[in-house]
């Protein structure tokens, strides 16, 4: 694929992207524009791509099938954890709109660092992104109608569980 649109594309007619309003985010936010230089040439490939640090921005096909589980719409809170390059959390803003707020966090200084980097060629104003700290997601700004989970546990969390509103969604991760 050569182009976000091509990927964008692909992702519909594999079935994975659904929703108008998930289609609409991918379609809005580049994903070039969230991987490392030594990637720029594989940013439309449907995998993982490193980004330093041990971590990687998600396999599209993985992160469109999370954010239609998610289920996050216009005026949701949403914390993501585990921002790494800021796709997800650009595309989440996207989704929750202007009425609606983005909390990121990440454990990796160089990766905030990063992923702000990224977020602010898009000019955000519904996004937090800060540095993780020992308490498991952000309870003095909960509680969220969404969590979105990057990283796998083998276990779901309660300290997430307590800052997740009655009736939201979480997506995290098992390892079985």
């Amino acid at each position: 694929m050569k182009s976000n649109k091509d990927l964008v594309n692909y992702l519909v007619m594999t079935g994975i992207l659904k929703s108008k309003e998930i289609i609409n985010a991918f379609t809005a936010i580049d994903r070039k524009d969230f991987v490392g230089l030594e990637n720029v040439d594989n940013a439309y490939e449907d995998h993982a791509l490193s980004i330093g640090y041990g971590a990687t921005i998600s396999q599209p096909t993985t992160v469109a099938f999370m954010l239609e589980r998610l289920g996050a719409m216009p005026g949701n809170i949403v914390l993501d954890i585990g921002t790494g390059s800021g796709w997800t959390t650009a595309l989440l803003a996207t989704i929750v709109g202007q009425k609606g707020r983005v909390y990121g966090i990440e454990i990796v200084p160089e990766l905030v660092a990063f992923g702000q980097y990224n977020l602010d060629k898009y000019k955000f104003s519904n996004i937090s992104l800060e540095q993780a700290g020992d308490t498991l997601g952000l309870p003095a700004n909960a509680p969220f109608d969404r969590i979105l989970v990057s990283a796998g546990t083998n276990h779901v969390p309660n300290e997430l569980l307590m800052q997740l509103k009655e009736g939201g969604t979480m997506i995290i991760p098992i390892d079985a």
